[in-house]
């Protein structure tokens, strides 16, 4: 019974997942993970109106750029659930060595999102291979309402 209770992963913390994900502000966006599990994840994110993307991207009507959209989606869904794939295969130590790398996106754009402006991006694991991860992702207002969705991909690769 001792062996079998040795190879059970030792469970992560959402949280300790959340510090792992490389990108620090300001290019982070992730502010809380609200359910993770093997095949999928649920993150929240508001968007600062101080951000400084917003100076440029439209004046005086300010949206949130689609890239930084796309970037919130990866983030999540190829970063964060990749880490959490990997951290229950190995350990969590382990899956933070390897740099996570966006490698495609199909995505549809619905709805703006403004400054200040609260998401949920909620990916669901299509597949997991050889560190290769595919995600069908959507991002949604508070509301239910959808911004935008698609299929992400992304791999670990050794730093």
């Amino acid at each position: 019974m001792g062996e079998a209770q040795a190879s059970i992963a030792t469970p992560v913390d959402w949280q300790d997942i959340l510090e792992a994900v490389p990108q620090r502000e300001p290019f982070r966006f992730i502010d809380e993970i609200l359910d993770l599990s093997e095949d999928h994840i649920v993150a929240a994110v508001t968007f600062s109106p101080e951000a400084d993307f917003y100076r440029g991207h439209f004046p005086g009507n300010p949206v949130t750029p689609g890239v930084i959209l796309v970037e919130a989606m990866a983030q999540a869904g190829v970063v964060a659930l990749g880490l959490y794939i990997l951290a229950q295969r190995s350990s969590l130590a382990e899956a933070a060595e390897l740099l996570s790398v966006f490698t495609s996106a199909d995505v549809e754009f619905r709805k703006m999102v403004r400054p200040g402006e609260r998401v949920l991006v909620t990916g669901r694991k299509q597949f997991y291979r050889h560190r290769k991860l595919r995600v069908a992702t959507e991002m949604r207002f508070e509301d239910g309402t959808l911004v935008c969705s698609g299929v992400l991909s992304g791999m670990g690769l050794p730093t």
